[in-house]
């Protein structure tokens, strides 16, 4: 992200000060028409810095619920709404006239309605103070609160922790509030706007964010927007951001290996098809000496046949009927074929309850297909088969 770049002129001190009270709130818009004897002008604004990296947050993070506390005009909610895996949006600001006048900007465009969104999104503002308990806000897996603390007077400060890191307690909490040691840097060294109460150095916000973090087991990491000019890169960011993350307690974990795993399945599936398309190879073998055998053998009057399942195995009635009636195995040539339907039948292939399809795609990389992809193929005769017992 590019810096700042630094601008001087040679205006009398008089004019100065005269100017200097509007420069406090306009820190975060075009200073050349408010501040021309000495202006930092960001690219991008600062406060488009600063949502994008709450919109590079949630990209990362695919959060399902988020709240922007001290929503304002609702813009980073409004930035935030076109984000898929946000399903719950909510917005909370004490200026009930200020969402009253921007809540209209969330309601959907007309191009949401021809292409709709495909998970379920509502956005909600509500009128409220970020130090007082709210029920409505539980459970969120993301809260912003963009330059919001430096507006809170020393009893809400110290409210501030206890309800949002205390009882809202998300497992993700981004803050944002400007860096003191920046400001020498603007026409005037008196806080940004009018309303802020407090602006802390670097030290002293990250002093209470550990703080915070340690009381309500959170970890915090540490950053910010607006890279200083060239020169005076020793006052670090303009803003400093915060980003907490709640400790889960764990102290040991571990996964076991299961079928909803996508290669403990595909590694259950080859075992089970390899082996039954050997024991399968093996009795077709015998299939094939026998009727041989009675072809030779004129005084043979077995018109039976072999058993069509697999000797040793012992199936229920509904297994047998399913085997039976699914493509039997066949030759062509040298080669032995088994039907993908027909080792989906047996039981041990059937309780992974996979499709043909997705069985065709899982052992695609591990045993040989027929050319429409519908059986398995593989050689009728090794040169180890005599190593083996007829099954």
């Amino acid at each position: 992200m590019p810096g700042p770049t630094l601008r001087t002129s040679t205006d009398a001190e008089s004019a100065k000060l005269r100017r200097a009270a509007q420069c406090n709130s306009a820190i975060d818009g075009n200073f050349e028409e408010v501040c021309p004897e000495k202006v930092i002008k960001f690219k991008p604004p600062l406060y488009k810095q600063r949502y994008q990296f709450v919109r590079d947050f949630v990209d990362q993070h695919k959060p399902k619920k988020v709240a922007d506390l001290g929503c304002g005009d609702t813009e980073l909610l409004r930035l935030l709404k076109i984000y898929p895996c946000i399903q719950r949006l909510v917005g909370v600001d004490i200026d009930k006239e200020k969402l009253q006048s921007n809540g209209h900007q969330l309601s959907p465009y007309l191009g949401e309605f021809v292409k709709p969104r495909d998970l379920d999104l509502t956005v909600i503002l509500y009128h409220g103070s970020v130090v007082e308990r709210d029920s409505r806000l539980l459970g969120f897996d993301l809260i912003t609160c963009i330059e919001l603390i430096e507006h809170l007077d020393s009893d809400d400060l110290a409210r501030f922790p206890e309800v949002v890191f205390g009882y809202l307690s998300p497992a993700m909490i981004v803050i944002s509030t400007p860096n003191s040691e920046f400001n020498p840097l603007f026409p005037t060294v008196t806080l940004r706007d009018a309303d802020h109460k407090f602006e802390w150095n670097r030290m002293e916000f990250q002093t209470w964010a550990l703080q915070v973090a340690n009381r309500y087991h959170y970890s915090v990491e540490f950053t910010g927007v607006g890279e200083p000019p060239a020169g005076a890169e020793h006052v670090g960011y303009c803003t400093q951001i915060g980003v907490f993350q709640k400790n889960s307690g764990k102290v040991y974990k571990t996964s076991y290996p299961s079928l909803q795993q996508e290669k403990m399945l595909k590694f259950v599936l080859v075992g089970e098809v390899l082996i039954l398309v050997e024991r399968l190879r093996l009795r077709q073998q015998r299939m094939l000496r026998e009727q041989k055998d009675l072809c030779n053998d004129p005084d043979n009057t077995d018109s039976s046949g072999p058993p069509q399942v697999l000797l040793g195995a012992v199936f229920t009635e509904a297994e047998e009927a399913r085997i039976e009636n699914s493509p039997k195995p066949f030759c062509e040539g040298d080669k032995f074929f088994v039907p993908l339907q027909r080792l989906l039948a047996y039981p041990k292939v059937h309780r992974l309850r996979v499709t043909e399809e997705r069985m065709r795609s899982l052992i695609a990389d591990s045993v040989q297909l027929s050319s429409d992809g519908s059986a398995v193929m593989d050689d009728l005769y090794k040169s180890w088969d005599y190593q083996f017992e007829d099954y």
